[in-house]
């Protein structure tokens, strides 16, 4: 695939807290590349707290694309607001009549350890996250599926598929991403809507203090934008989760090992603890097509069991 390959002109974009940061250098990267682009930004600061309906920082990125040759306008709405979401979908195809690419990217950060995080932390935060994404995604999935297009992408992280001190709260809301993008993944196809999830590690304002300055330095925002690029291309993949960052780019799989059938004895329990190395094992595990896989291993193993003499 060569660098020229990845063409949008003719497709429209709306790409989620693009005011600054990653979701600034993901609008840039599809203007250059011939999008049309929404750039949403609600202007708030990383924690949330600020900023509410000012599209200051959204206009500067549109009037970037806009001094480079590209098309772009700038829209305030909150995430979390659904309705503000609607407008804004709503004046997309007012102006540009589809809606091609959903890049999810807005968020905030509450950062504490689990003990001293108070509640409304933790709501907010997978509200602005997980609950902006769906409200985002529905607000625009009618459409995709009466074009028979669509290209979305969640942004998860590595919080929230391994895990990361202080950050329950992001990481719970992170991997829950990663579930909405497994089930849409499935109930798009057949409108060819390709949903996937990226994984970033960029130095953003939401990574500000918590790194060195020569690996910050590393880690621009710009390198993550192939992997975004890929996942929203014409040819993109579906239900992959791509990690990026530094110029490296990895995927991620939720896999399932292939088990041990136990049975219902009295003593389950017991066989269950004495074997879970042997059920833990990872050699020969699989990638699940759905959720279904699970219960039809389990009833094979089930079945070759009984049918032993």
């Amino acid at each position: 695939m060569t660098s020229n390959s990845l063409d949008f002109k003719g497709r429209v974009a709306i790409v989620t807290g693009a005011g600054g940061g990653l979701g600034r250098q993901h609008a840039l990267a599809l203007a250059a590349r011939g999008a049309k682009v929404v750039v949403n930004d609600l202007g708030g600061t990383r924690d949330g707290a600020a900023g509410t309906g000012s599209v200051s920082a959204a206009q500067a990125v549109v009037d970037e694309i806009k001094a480079a040759g590209g098309e772009a306008i700038a829209n305030g709405a909150s995430v979390t607001d659904f309705a503000a979401v609607q407008a804004m979908v709503a004046e997309t195809i007012a102006k540009w009549g589809r809606v091609d690419i959903l890049v999810n990217n807005a968020g905030i950060l509450r950062d504490k350890s689990f003990a001293k995080m108070e509640l409304a932390d933790f709501a907010l935060v997978v509200d602005v996250h997980l609950m902006g994404a769906v409200n985002c995604t529905k607000a625009v999935w009618a459409i995709m599926n009466e074009q028979k297009y669509g290209r979305i992408v969640m942004t998860t992280s590595s919080s929230g598929l391994y895990g990361n001190f202080g950050q329950a709260n992001y990481g719970a809301a992170k991997m829950a991403l990663v579930g909405l993008m497994q089930t849409l993944s499935i109930e798009g196809a057949k409108n060819d809507i390709r949903v996937n999830c990226l994984a970033p590690t960029a130095a953003t304002r939401m990574t500000e203090g918590l790194m060195s300055e020569e690996v910050l330095a590393a880690l621009k925002p710009e390198a993550v934008v192939p992997a975004m690029l890929v996942m929203v291309a014409e040819n993109a993949p579906t239900r992959t989760i791509l990690c990026a960052g530094a110029g490296t780019f990895e995927a991620a799989h939720i896999t399932m090992t292939q088990g041990v059938h136990i049975g219902l004895s009295s003593d389950a329990p017991e066989l269950l603890a004495a074997r879970l190395t042997e059920i833990t094992h990872r050699e020969s595990d699989i990638v699940p097509l759905s959720g279904a896989a699970q219960g039809q291993n389990e009833i094979q193993k089930m079945m070759a069991f009984v049918g032993k003499p």
